[in-house]
């Protein structure tokens, strides 16, 4: 699973996908080569975004960070260095810097996994979601194709106005077993561990 891939190791490069399909932004700042991924949530996320910056470590300019925003919340952040590999992340997963869905994405349990633990959420025992609404309606049903290709079924879901995805629930028990040991401890709450 860590076979190196450029300076990328294979579970480095799902981590990084998996937060591109989820709350991480790649970007290439003016008059830079290539691009850095920022991660940034809540401090309350602390101890997934430690987890995160241990598998990247050797990509970071420097540890996470406190930071409080303009709302008054306070964040946990930290950035990659630019990377080549990270700019043909950027080509494939941006178009006019909206975040798009490659035709060519293939989904992997730590992917799914780093997505879930960023965008995922479960309400009751049977609801478990993607909040997907970032996404134009055509790339989420390239998103549900995606999941179909790990043997799970999922459908749009109107959240209010914006629509997400939501696992069905002949696929819960399938979709717990690929990404249950590879949630970390502190996201448990989200598949209801």
């Amino acid at each position: 699973m860590d076979n190196t891939v450029g300076s990328l190791t294979q579970l480095q490069k799902s981590v990084i996908i998996g937060t591109i399909l989820g709350d991480g932004y790649l970007r290439i700042i003016p008059g830079r080569k290539n691009a850095i991924l920022e991660i940034n949530h809540s401090f309350k996320a602390k101890d997934y975004v430690d987890w995160k910056y241990l598998i990247l470590k050797n990509i970071t300019v420097s540890p996470p960070k406190r930071r409080r925003t303009n709302e008054g919340r306070i964040a946990y952040r930290f950035y990659t260095k630019q990377l080549s590999e990270l700019t043909e992340l950027y080509k494939i997963f941006y178009k006019d810097n909206k975040k798009v869905v490659p035709d060519n994405l293939i989904l992997n349990s730590t992917i799914l996994s780093v997505w879930y633990m960023d965008d995922g959420s479960k309400c009751g025992n049977s609801n478990f979601y993607l909040n997907t609404q970032q996404y134009s309606l055509d790339d989420q049903r390239k998103l549900i194709n995606k999941l179909e290709n790990l043997g799970l079924k999922a459908r749009l879901n109107k959240d209010k106005k914006y629509w997400r995805i939501r696992f069905l629930s002949e696929s819960l028990s399938e979709f717990k077993r690929l990404i249950g040991d590879e949630i970390i401890l502190s996201m448990k709450y989200k598949i209801g561990y």
